[in-house]
């Protein structure tokens, strides 16, 4: 079962109880801007990893109406299309809802004013799981690796929503926070950032969301590269005897990613996958193609190319 932080408590909650309840994502990605895109991928990861556990999702957006360009560059990114928050209150009858914002608008939803002193988005420092007699989660241990970031602090509240309840919403769900995007130096325009989607987007998979994604030309470049070399890599797989995903590689893609979306370690299997001797071409290749369907890379584009 996912499992995702929940940045009005600061603790890991099921995204979805009701496993095979109907589940409303709602995405505040006001702003046109990078950290926006980020929001909208955070929710997209979401929805792909709710349905390969066969949870059924409604998702909406929140984002003013002038804004059709950061719809154009979500669809770019590769991110599913969104519903408009204008029907909100449609009532489907969801059995559970899910918040997605950045970090900054952690107050809105949580009710509770910054303190000063606090970082940025009201997130307080809350005490290590090591500290509190608990395993360290493996998105948790594998966040002081992200290229350029360090371990941000867990937003912690106790407050309640302060919205009032959607009809047909049972409850108001947990709340999952996006760190910033932030570029060294001068901040390319979206469409210079969206020149190589595929790129952008493995960039942002490669950092845990808590995280701020310190983002350069040599960050996309780096992306681009290793998107090219899998590519490259399914392409010859492709030509060997198909074989299925063996079930301790699919043991752990799925551990990863359910354990708060951990994609960096989504991605470490992928690595694991291409340089273990004792796995077959044909494996490989269906291990890639079933890890695509949660991060849309497009990692089948090059099948037959010439080699």
């Amino acid at each position: 079962m996912l499992r995702i932080l929940d940045a009005r408590t600061g603790e890991p909650v099921p995204a979805a109880p009701a496993r095979r309840g109907l589940t409303r994502i709602a995405t505040d990605a006001s702003g046109l801007d990078p950290t926006a895109l980020r929001v909208m991928l955070t929710a997209d990861l979401l929805v792909r990893a709710l349905e390969l556990g066969g949870t059924p999702v409604w998702t909406i957006l929140t984002a003013p109406r002038d804004q059709p360009e950061l719809r154009t560059a979500a669809t770019r990114l590769a991110i599913r299309p969104f519903e408009d928050d204008r029907d909100l209150a449609s009532g489907l009858g969801e059995a559970q809802v899910i918040r997605v914002a950045r970090r900054e608008e952690r107050a809105r939803w949580t009710g509770r004013d910054p303190v000063p002193g606090e970082p940025a988005g009201g997130a307080v420092p809350g005490p290590a799981p090591e500290e509190r007699g608990e395993a360290p989660t493996a998105a948790g241990a594998r966040g002081e690796r992200a290229e350029g970031s360090a371990t941000a602090p867990v937003a912690r509240s106790a407050a309640g929503p302060t919205r009032d309840p959607v009809p047909g919403a049972r409850e108001e769900g947990p709340l999952v926070a996006v760190a910033p995007v932030e570029w060294a130096g001068p901040q390319p325009s979206l469409p210079v950032l969206l020149a190589d989607p595929a790129a952008l987007r493995l960039a942002l998979l490669r950092v845990p969301r808590h995280q701020p994604a310190r983002l350069d030309g040599g960050a996309l470049d780096r992306a681009a590269g290793q998107l090219a070399d899998w590519r490259r890599a399914m392409a010859g797989w492709a030509r060997r005897p198909s074989r299925p995903v063996p079930e301790p590689v699919r043991a752990r893609l799925r551990a990863a990613w359910e354990d708060d979306l951990d994609l960096p370690g989504v991605l470490d299997v992928l690595r694991d996958v291409a340089s273990t001797p004792d796995l077959t071409d044909g494996a490989r290749f269906e291990t890639y193609a079933y890890a695509d369907r949660l991060l849309a890379l497009d990692l089948a584009r090059d099948l037959g190319s010439p080699a």
